[in-house]
């Protein structure tokens, strides 16, 4: 696979979905209804076997691109825009709620079943991360031809392209080229 930079645990499965769509290669993972119920099964995101809808695919697909936006603002500040509704909306679909285990530890549960608790699994995967610090390393990359999510794993986080060796050396080299145009 294409640009790996694996996040850590559970993580992994954000970054996944929100990858599902490559940009640059122009290859969508959930081209159908089918396709998504056969990811969340994949990532075992999913009890049963699930038949989603058409409709349950564009919710999919809106949550993707809320969560690479969210990975956009982690990379360089960009602002979320509408994220947070549509982040919001899946939240309230998943019925999203507190539980407690029998030694009291509190953890965010999906009490829908189907898709909209397989999505609602992925935002308490992001709400856990938030807490623990992770999620602040899962970025997209700046080059706006890729946005790929990826796990920044440098030691002051400060990593913004998903490669260097790629679209790293392709951002230096555009801006070598911009600085020196005309000059000849």
């Amino acid at each position: 696979m294409r640009k790996r930079q694996q996040a850590p645990g559970e993580l992994e499965d954000v970054r996944a979905f929100v990858n599902t769509l490559d940009l640059e290669q122009g290859q969508e993972d959930l081209a159908s209804a089918s396709a998504l119920g056969d990811w969340l099964a994949a990532h075992d995101l999913v009890d049963a076997p699930v038949r989603p809808t058409n409709e349950d695919l564009r919710t999919a697909r809106e949550l993707r691109e809320a969560l690479r936006a969210l990975l956009e603002a982690n990379a360089h500040g960009a602002p979320a825009g509408d994220a947070a509704a549509t982040l919001d909306a899946a939240a309230r679909r998943a019925r999203l709620e507190l539980r407690f285990d029998e030694d009291g530890r509190g953890r965010l549960t999906a009490g829908a079943a189907g898709v909209p608790g397989a999505l609602g699994r992925l935002l308490a995967i992001v709400d856990r991360a938030m807490a623990t610090g992770a999620w602040d390393r899962l970025k997209a990359c700046r080059r706006e031809s890729c946005r790929w999510a990826f796990y920044d794993s440098t030691k002051n986080h400060s990593g913004v392209w998903c490669k260097m060796e790629t679209c790293g050396n392709r951002a230096k080299a555009s801006a070598y080229r911009a600085r020196h145009a005309g000059q000849s």
